[in-house]
């Protein structure tokens, strides 16, 4: 679990969640802004077609869209279990 706690990619996924709650693209973008973010802090103020893109980091961005994808599926879940309710 080393490679889930560098980077702070676990701050990734607890923050992908609630985005995910929200909606799944919502989730993707933030995500990208946030590896942007991160590609920028690494690359210093140069622009854009100056960087180096081995500073984006496909695993924390990964990692943000999993933890989407866990709030999707509650958000859909408590849709469920709402119209089950309301059916009955």
């Amino acid at each position: 679990m080393s490679w889930f706690t560098e980077s702070n990619r676990y701050k990734h996924f607890i923050l992908g969640i609630p985005t995910g709650f929200l909606t799944i693209l919502f989730t993707l973008g933030i995500a990208t802004g946030m590896e942007f973010k991160d590609a920028h802090h690494q690359n210093g103020n140069k622009p854009i077609k100056e960087w180096d893109w081995s500073a984006w980091d496909w695993v924390d961005w990964l990692c943000t869209v999993a933890g989407g994808i866990i709030g999707n599926t509650i958000l859909v879940g408590i849709i469920f279990i709402i119209i089950s309710i309301c059916q009955k």
